[in-house]
């Protein structure tokens, strides 16, 4: 199965790419890791993003779409892959679909984690972390077992510096001029599969996901 999954800042596509990519046996494509594995070995095109990348600047289009057509011309996406942060805009996804034209291939369903702004800044802006051992807590999803106290016995829980309203608000502008164009895209194609999370725990939206996908 060739997937992509989509979904705003705080929608929990990590934890449902984790278990999607268990229960498949597929590789998950992510671009980050992808820019840096390319950086890493030095191919042509990483070398070419590494140039952007120490100038502070977005790697282009083309350069991204060229390390995606690379990675899924490998061995282990012979028999399926999930794309994760891939494609972000709509250009960006012609050109996808137009790269696995070319390899007989193309995208089998797009899986749209769908919330509320409201409810993702509320989920974000609850986020807290001990300074010390790194545990994770959510102010009312999973609260610390006392106020600003870690169960190691750390005080003075740390809130991460873009998990403030501000920030994240700026977030959510940014996916819906530049990623939300992309649940339309898809639809038209007719593999947009679109996924109701508001007020849903992890384990309901996986069962949610499975039976979008047949699983």
């Amino acid at each position: 199965m060739k997937l992509i999954l989509l979904g705003p800042p705080g929608a929990g596509k990590g934890t449902q790419a984790k278990q999607l990519v268990e229960s498949l046996r597929v590789p998950q494509i992510s671009t980050g890791d992808m820019l840096r594995s390319a950086v890493a070995a030095g191919t042509p095109l990483g070398k070419e993003a590494k140039r952007y990348m120490d100038l502070g600047q977005l790697v282009p289009d083309e350069v991204v779409v060229g390390l995606v057509k690379e990675r899924l011309a490998q061995d282990d996406c012979r028999n399926g892959f999930m794309l994760d942060g891939f494609p972000r805009t709509v250009p960006q996804a012609e050109s996808l679909a137009s790269g696995l034209n070319a390899q007989g291939m193309s995208i089998d369903s797009v899986v749209a984690i769908m919330v509320d702004d409201e409810e993702l800044i509320g989920r974000i802006t609850g986020r807290r972390s001990c300074p010390d051992c790194g545990a994770i807590y959510h102010l009312l999803y999973s609260p610390p077992p006392q106020a600003d106290q870690c169960s190691c016995g750390a005080s003075g829980l740390i809130q991460r510096e873009d998990d403030n309203e501000k920030t994240v608000r700026e977030r959510l502008l940014a996916y819906h001029e530049q990623t939300a164009p992309l649940i339309g895209y898809y639809k038209r194609q007719g593999v947009l599969k679109e996924i109701e999370a508001n007020g849903k725990n992890p384990v309901q939206v996986f069962e949610q996901i499975k039976k979008a996908l047949g699983l």
